[in-house]
């Protein structure tokens, strides 16, 4: 007797059919649609750094990325709860509570990331090749160099 696995499913069709899946959507689904209602009552600068965790028994718990927004939204919480409370949704909420939790993702290197062209590089190149201060010329060749090495790469 030979295994015969099941046909494969789209993954909206196991969204929408499988129980545990199911639940789980429609509760992002139901979280997205909450964010969307707290983006309209924020400031447009705030937006990205507030995001709803939870909204349960009249708590509104929210996610801030920084100390900083969260300071400002504790400035503005008790309007923000008058402003919630007006929408159908967030009737019955009696409380907000703001967590601090940075985002998780990598933020870019820093320092600064040097795009010359050949042709921005090959100028730099000459004025070098036309300074008499041996440590100004170095530097202008080390800058020169980097868009040698960027070619080389790709």
């Amino acid at each position: 007797m030979a295994f015969r696995p099941l046909a494969a499913r789209a993954p909206s069709v196991l969204l929408r059919e499988a129980r545990p899946l199911k639940a789980l959507f429609s509760q992002a689904q139901r979280l997205a649609h909450l964010q969307r209602l707290l983006d309209s009552q924020l400031q447009p600068a705030a937006r990205e750094h507030c995001h709803i965790a939870s909204w349960r028994e009249g708590t509104l718990l929210l996610i801030v990325t920084d100390g900083h927004w969260a300071t400002r939204l504790r400035y503005q919480q008790k309007r923000l709860q008058r402003q919630l409370q007006a929408l159908e949704q967030f009737t019955n909420l009696t409380r907000i509570l703001f967590k601090v939790q940075p985002p998780t993702t990598q933020s870019k290197a820093v320092g600064h990331t040097i795009d010359l062209s050949t042709r921005a590089a090959e100028n730099i190149q000459a004025t070098a090749e036309g300074i008499s201060d041996p440590n100004l010329r170095a530097a202008l060749e080390r800058l020169a160099s980097h868009a040698s090495r960027k070619e080389e790469k790709n």
